[in-house]
């Protein structure tokens, strides 16, 4: 099948291929940021352009026909073409000014950057930071932004990327919640509390399971995987959580646990495209973050 590409507006393309990824307006939306109704608008202005069905609309959403199926690799290809002259054209950049797009975790965004930024905009005024707490894998490849703290190694290729520190765990309860069931002495005391859960994660059941305590997701009466909203139902004194120690020891309104159980330390990476890294402003910013968070964050947090 011979389908002539050249009849779709190019602002059209990003549209498809999120819908096809996708299967559903929705989701497509929550990913890239459009609204529901352009995203529609698009696949419908395409259809009408190429005089094609390019989805099925089912139950299960929207199903891409063969027609779309077999656009979609010169669709792939267009996009990566001009991700990669975004990224070009960004790298020639020399200025030590504009916006950089930084994105972290919610809770590094709303708990460890936000002095971090503030000595950087005090320091480089004419540096604009667009901070976007997301707990999802941006593509920084695709200039979903030009920097981005992980917290975990990174395995897209052709980064650069720099370890910076490792971030101690604990864990926390209110003492509320421990004077209604003890402060834990033993093991055996520490798995009869009551924990906060995650929904969908299994990072929980899989601690468990290496402590010789397996437990099932319906074992925690409460259960969120938002990190921001988990640490707010500990605090809330529904159940043992963990959390980084810079975090939860600074919190008055917790208590950190004897150290009967260890928590793995949670690393920190910071991460660029390599034609980014050399334009001054993102050259700037990185240099400040591996500053600030290659030592400790702050007075509690340690090694220990």
């Amino acid at each position: 099948m011979h389908i002539c590409m050249d009849k779709l507006d190019w602002s059209l393309i990003p549209s498809l291929l999120a819908v096809a990824k996708h299967g559903s307006l929705s989701a497509a939306a929550r990913e890239s940021g459009v609204s529901q109704p352009t995203l529609g608008r698009h696949v419908a202005e395409a259809e009408a352009r190429l005089g094609l069905v390019l989805f099925a609309r089912t139950p299960r959403g929207l199903v891409p026909t063969d027609a779309c199926l077999a656009l979609l690799p010169a669709a792939r290809a267009m996009a990566e073409a001009a991700y990669a002259l975004g990224l070009a054209a960004a790298g020639r950049e020399v200025r030590l000014k504009g916006a950089v797009r930084l994105t972290a975790s919610r809770i590094v965004s709303a708990h460890i950057l936000p002095p971090i930024l503030a000595r950087l905009r005090a320091t480089e005024p004419e540096i604009e930071i667009d901070l976007v707490p997301s707990d999802r894998v941006e593509n920084l490849l695709h200039r979903e932004a030009d920097l981005a703290l992980r917290m975990a190694r990174p395995v897209q290729p052709d980064l650069i990327a720099r370890h910076l520190a490792d971030l101690p765990m604990a864990l926390y309860a209110t003492p509320g919640l421990l004077a209604q069931h003890g402060t834990p002495k033993t093991r055996d005391d520490f798995l009869r509390l009551p924990f906060v859960g995650f929904d969908r994660d299994d990072t929980i059941l899989r601690l468990m399971a290496g402590l010789g305590a397996p437990r099932r997701r319906e074992d925690f009466a409460v259960r969120c995987d938002d990190q921001l909203v988990y640490w707010q139902l500990v605090r809330a004194g529904l159940g043992v959580g963990g959390m980084q120690k810079v975090v939860g020891d600074a919190d008055p309104a917790v208590t950190r646990l004897p150290p009967i159980v260890q928590l793995p330390a949670l690393p920190v990476w910071l991460c660029a495209p390599p034609t980014l890294r050399g334009t001054p402003r993102v050259a700037r910013v990185w240099d400040f973050l591996v500053a600030a968070l290659a030592v400790p964050v702050g007075p509690k947090l340690n090694k220990s």
